[in-house]
């Protein structure tokens, strides 16, 4: 599941690529906007800022700004920043110990299947992709399950 932190990073992002200025705009306004405390912001800012997908200044005149185009930013990579990991079992993360079952683990290949889906589909929608109001391609390629039994 994805926390507030991620959902709110996401926010952030989209709120300032609004903005269409290369002005930095305050941390008080996108509060404000997207309802979120300024104490919680500040922490999510911090690491947006430190991972150089936006740029801050304090004072007069202060406040964030993206260092891209919303083209350029994927909501995977916003995501996985935020979060650590979009990794659907504990097994997948990037830093698990190895798994005493992985070579006889029937259901591996499933996770892994499914854990891919996740990460390509996040990271094939932009920030841009989002502000469009329209359903990126990705979306409107995604089939319904078949039904490949039938019940008796």
């Amino acid at each position: 599941m994805i926390s507030t932190k991620g959902r709110y990073a996401l926010r952030v992002m989209i709120d300032l690529a609004e903005q269409k200025s290369d002005d930095f705009v305050p941390l008080n306004e996108i509060a404000a906007r997207q309802g979120i405390s300024i104490k919680y912001l500040e922490i999510i800012l911090k690491t947006l800022v430190k991972e150089k997908l936006l740029k801050g200044r304090r004072g007069k005149g202060g406040g964030y700004k993206l260092t891209r185009r919303p083209e350029d930013y994927s909501v995977g990579e916003i995501l996985e920043l935020t979060e650590g990991t979009l990794a659907v079992v504990a097994c997948l993360q990037k830093d698990a110990d190895p798994c005493d079952r992985r070579d006889r683990c029937r259901a591996i290949a499933m996770w892994s299947k499914f854990d891919k889906m996740t990460r390509d589909f996040f990271r094939g929608i932009s920030l841009a992709d989002i502000m469009r109001d329209v359903p990126p391609p990705q979306l409107l390629q995604i089939e319904p399950l078949s039904k490949k039994r039938t019940d008796p």
